[in-house]
């Protein structure tokens, strides 16, 4: 099979999202990461199938060279569920936003991440409905003025990665949309995780929510204010790599290198694939001031998949089963002749 590139991923049509936003990028990091996807997995190109809901975010079906499916508001997982379950070898990812992943299609995705799905999951967070002129998210900052709430939102948004982990989450990841190497990082680690994969993508709305994130993605304060983690890594951060998180088995800690007696070996590493979750939950709560942004593979470990155990119960039923075909099934039971 030859080896596939970024231009096979990329398909004929204009690419209509608004000039500086941030799902530009994300799509980049996309048909950049499946071709080494491919190329570790051994996969055709025809063995991927994108999903969408509806959003400026779902549009991104279009813009691969890849199966696709346009679903409904809030629907998108559901759709993806049922194409992994009917076609396990299918290589699923679903493109939604905060509102339709998080809103109308919450219950769909936190029970996929209960189940374990082997779906990949890139959900774009852009704090607003951007389809939709403006209207306030589930993720909205509290006291957001928006065409929704005039005087200031009254609710305290989702945490994506609290609510992914609390609903006991394989994978869970978090990037920003201008991190064009470390998505791709984060994507293939996705594609390479059996199970469900949340990739949460904090992108910019330059319309209706331009700098949301711009807190932690301005040039000037990002090395202070996040930090990659990276497998086997120490938590480092800090534009002069002198801070450190260290953890005391129930809390996290932020600490200077090189003051209280603190040096780089007692910075914790980083470990995706441990089971402590209360650790990874921390991690993905952290914000700012007192912490940074953890951004990076925050938590991949192995379960059984849903739609391995809807397959296996199948082959284990069928061996049992005394009807094989539908001319079984009419004879089986009670059955009466009529004259």
């Amino acid at each position: 099979m030859s080896t596939l590139t970024f231009k096979d991923f990329k398909s004929d049509q204009e690419v209509r999202w608004c000039p500086g936003c941030g799902d530009h990028a994300v799509l980049a990091a996309l048909q950049r990461a499946l071709p080494e996807v491919s190329d570790a997995l051994g996969y055709a190109k025809e063995r991927y199938v994108v999903v969408s809901g509806i959003g400026c975010s779902s549009r991104l079906p279009y813009y691969m060279d890849t199966y696709g499916f346009h679903s409904i508001h809030g629907r998108a997982t559901a759709i993806a569920t049922g194409i992994k379950v009917a076609n396990p070898d299918l290589a699923v990812w679903q493109a939604c936003g905060d509102g339709d992943a998080l809103a109308i299609g919450g219950n769909h995705f936190i029970h996929a991440i209960r189940r374990n799905v082997d779906i990949n999951i890139i959900l774009f967070n852009n704090r607003i409905y951007g389809l939709t002129k403006g209207q306030y998210s589930p993720t909205s900052r509290f006291g957001a003025i928006t065409k929704t709430s005039p005087y200031g939102t009254v609710e305290q948004p989702f945490n994506p990665g609290s609510l992914v982990l609390g609903a006991k989450g394989t994978f869970f990841a978090r990037s920003l949309d201008v991190e064009l190497k470390l998505n791709q990082e984060i994507f293939k680690a996705a594609a390479l995780h059996d199970g469900c994969s949340v990739c949460e993508m904090l992108t910019n709305c330059v319309i209706f929510n331009d700098g949301t994130h711009k807190d932690i993605s301005d040039p000037s304060v990002k090395a202070d204010r996040t930090i990659v983690l990276r497998q086997g890594e120490r938590m480092i951060f800090g534009s002069a790599r002198d801070k450190g998180l260290v953890y005391d088995g129930s809390h996290l800690k932020v600490v200077t290198i090189g003051q209280n007696g603190v040096s780089e070996e007692d910075i914790l590493i980083h470990d995706a694939h441990s089971d402590n979750i209360a650790l990874h939950l921390a991690l993905a709560d952290m914000k700012g001031p007192d912490f940074p942004v953890a951004l990076g593979v925050i938590r991949d470990v192995s379960e059984p998949t849903y739609d391995k155990g809807v397959r296996d119960q199948l082959e284990s039923v069928s061996k049992k089963s005394s009807i094989h075909c539908v001319d079984d099934l009419l004879r089986s039971g009670s059955t009466w002749e009529v004259k």
